[in-house]
């Protein structure tokens, strides 16, 4: 036998993470502070290309999920539409994790997109609004250079709506993308 073959026995676990509090592992107690946003999340938004500031459309599916640990799972699809609400054709996809940091209420964000951007936040929770603002920033030789990301999640009555917004140049922050979604059933 040598170090790649499996023992005799072995089972590779299944992954359990869930977007549904009532099934699954249960929440983390150190992640009270964004238990409202655990979920899976659709809806449709506008937004502002970076550069030239030209609008758009988009839907887009998120979820924010748990497996026991202290931390939540981010992932977001989403898809460019016409004005109708046609789609187009995909467009962005990140994927994250977001952890409770060492002050209360005080949370941290680590995303990675498929565009290239990799970007580590430092965020706030208050009631039923999480803050995040980009502390670093990352990217890769074919990526579009982004210098900062600002990004607002409220929760009102059962919509999750968010705003965010993105620096090409330190400091200088222009919106992006704003969007309501809705709680949708977990599609895995």
């Amino acid at each position: 036998m040598n170090a790649f073959d499996d023992p005799p026995g072995a089972v590779v676990p299944d992954i359990v993470e869930t977007t549904d509090l009532r099934t699954g592992p249960e929440l983390h107690a150190a992640l009270l502070a964004v238990l409202p946003l655990v979920g899976s999340w659709a809806g449709h938004g506008k937004g502002l290309t970076p550069q030239d500031q030209e609008d758009f459309h988009y839907a887009q599916r998120v979820s924010f999920s748990h497996d026991g640990r202290p931390f939540l799972s981010y992932s977001a699809h989403a898809w460019l539409t016409d004005a109708e609400g046609g789609v187009i054709r995909p467009a962005f996809r990140e994927h994250g994790f977001l952890r409770m940091s060492a002050g209360p209420d005080e949370l941290e964000l680590v995303m990675t997109s498929a565009a290239g951007i990799v970007s580590v936040f430092g965020g706030i929770a208050g009631d039923q609004r999480w803050e995040f603002a980009s502390s670093a920033v990352g990217f890769t030789p074919t990526a579009k250079p982004t210098a900062g990301d600002r990004r607002l999640y409220a929760l009102v009555g059962t919509t999750l709506a968010y705003v965010q917004e993105l620096a090409l140049d330190a400091g200088e922050f222009r919106p992006h993308l704003q969007a309501e979604l809705s709680r949708t059933a977990d599609p895995r």
